[in-house]
Formats: C-alpha cells, structure tokens, sequence
C-alpha cells in the first residue's frame, strides 16, 4: 500500500533582503514545472513597525527572521526518497542561498514551531509596534504644536501611545509637556 507523503517544514536560507523576491521567484519558478503539486506554501513572517526619525512618522515592513523563507512541501516521493531535483530547482532561484541542513538533507521544522512563528505574527496584528529613536534625557526641538522651536528633554517615553513626555523651560522652571513622537526631532550635536 502506497501511503501520501505529508507536507512538511523547511528553512531557505536566502540572500540578505532577497526573502520577498525569492518566494515570488520561487512561486513563478515551480508553476510552471512539473513539481507545482509539491509546494503548498511559502511564508516570510513579518510585521509592520512605525518609526520616527526626525519628526517623521513612517511605516515599513520588519522580517521576524531576516535572510530565512519557510517553505511547506512535499520534499520526499512515495517511496520515501528526497527529490534532488526539486532541491536543486529551489537552490537555483536568484537569491535562494540553500536549506538549513543536516548530514546533506533538509531539516524538516516541526508544525509546533511554525504554530509559534505564526502565532508570533497574529500577536502583532493590529498592534502599533513604534520603533522611536529617541531615548530618556535626550535633548530634543519640538517642531509642532504650541511649543514649537523650543527645546526640551525627555523625561519619558510611552511606546503603545507613541507618546513622549518632555521637560521645556518656561518662566524660569522646567514643565511637562505631553508631545506624540513625530512632533520633535533630536538636536544635532
């Protein structure tokens, strides 16, 4: 009796930067060939991270595991046997550097620590995660609001408001001023 091989886990090591690219060269590569069957999924977890740099608010795309694409695929035949051909296909992909290996063969990453990775992922959805690039007793412009061009220190920073409370000198003493993050800018040195 002739039993289906399952799907499983693999790690591709690829290129720095090159993990987008690489899945959708993959994806175009193995469409077309006679092992589009064997791949069910490519995944790069990632989240989206705001940052602040001199009073500008941006988002971008942070990799959970820069430089790795995780691959689920029917890797062995029938008979148990790993398909050369369809691991020298995925080496050849532009930017695809090989899988993490043991004794020549692909490590199969077990369902349980994908569920983690992927469970990492949806933690981060709809959650603002704000890189700021300021730190406490920074002396920072205020570049907006009421207190525009005066200058200040931070006294605190609240990542999951996005907001930074700034001592300014006014009337001879220093006050509190609730400020959100893209309203200053560090002082060049």
């Amino acid at each position: 009796m002739v039993t289906q091989t399952p799907f499983q886990w693999y790690a591709l090591q690829t290129n720095s930067n090159c993990e987008f690219k690489v899945k959708q060269n993959l994806e175009e590569c193995i469409k077309e060939s006679a092992y589009k069957d064997c791949i069910k999924e490519v995944l790069i977890p990632t989240k989206t991270v705001t940052e602040v740099k001199n009073g500008k608010k941006s988002n971008r795309i942070q990799k959970f595991y820069p430089r790795y694409a995780f691959i689920c695929m029917k890797l062995r035949d029938e008979a148990g046997n790993i398909s050369q051909d369809l691991i020298s296909i995925i080496r050849r992909i532009p930017g695809a550097r090989g899988f993490i290996e043991k004794d020549g063969c692909p490590v199969v990453i077990s369902q349980a620590e994908i569920d983690n990775i992927q469970g990492e992922v949806k933690n981060c959805e709809g959650k603002r995660n704000l890189k700021v690039a300021y730190e406490v007793n920074e002396t920072v412009t205020i570049m907006d609001g009421p207190f525009s061009g005066m200058t200040g220190v931070i006294h605190e920073i609240d990542l999951k408001k996005s907001r930074l409370c700034v001592f300014v000198s006014m009337f001879g003493r220093s006050t509190p001023v609730d400020l959100e993050c893209w309203q200053v800018q560090k002082v060049r040195s």
